[in-house]
């Protein structure tokens, strides 16, 4: 067998493992497409806590790059069954993290994020729309589960993700094209 077959096997051997790494393509509920046909996927990320593969994020922007005056949409797409009550605390913790210190706000913010994350199972997506000046909206497979018109939480939820003080530094570059 010739040097390059072998190399060439090789390759195709390794190719699952390398690609069980990239998150597949995703894609948008139909629904906010059809609200904004300007969106377009600015890139996406894994993200891992100690090894395990917890979901995969891409975010959405329209325009060039993000910007937190113009619309973006942040679409969880998880690994692993979850706890809507379970995610909606974490999320609170981090906002706390960042900075976010007024304990009626953070307590009314994670009442609202109860009732907007539901369980999820391995597969299913959360997605978040953030609406500059408004708030944000939040969908889970597609159906809307919550519109919270408040400008400061929707600024502090997506900072989680978006903040250079987020506690994945590598999960924001990635989701912004490595800037």
């Amino acid at each position: 067998m010739s040097r390059t077959l072998v190399a060439i096997l090789f390759l195709f051997a390794l190719a699952p493992a390398v690609s069980a790494n990239v998150p597949s393509m995703p894609s948008l509920p139909t629904d906010l497409h059809t609200q904004n046909a300007e969106l377009r996927i600015l890139d996406q990320g894994r993200m891992r806590w100690f090894g395990l593969h917890l979901y995969d994020a891409s975010l959405w922007v329209t325009g060039r790059d993000w910007q937190w005056d113009h619309p973006f949409v942040l679409d969880l797409r998880y690994a692993r069954s979850f706890n809507g009550s379970k995610i909606a605390d974490v999320s609170a913790d981090e906002m706390v993290r960042l900075g976010y210190r007024d304990e009626r706000k953070l307590a009314a913010w994670r009442e609202l994020m109860r009732r907007a994350f539901p369980d999820v199972k391995s597969g299913e997506h959360i997605t978040g729309v953030f609406r500059p000046g408004v708030g944000v909206d939040f969908y889970h497979q597609g159906r809307s589960t919550a519109a919270i018109n408040d400008v400061e939480f929707a600024r502090a939820f997506f900072s989680i993700w978006l903040d250079p003080a987020t506690r994945e530094p590598k999960l924001r570059a990635a989701l912004l094209g490595g800037r």
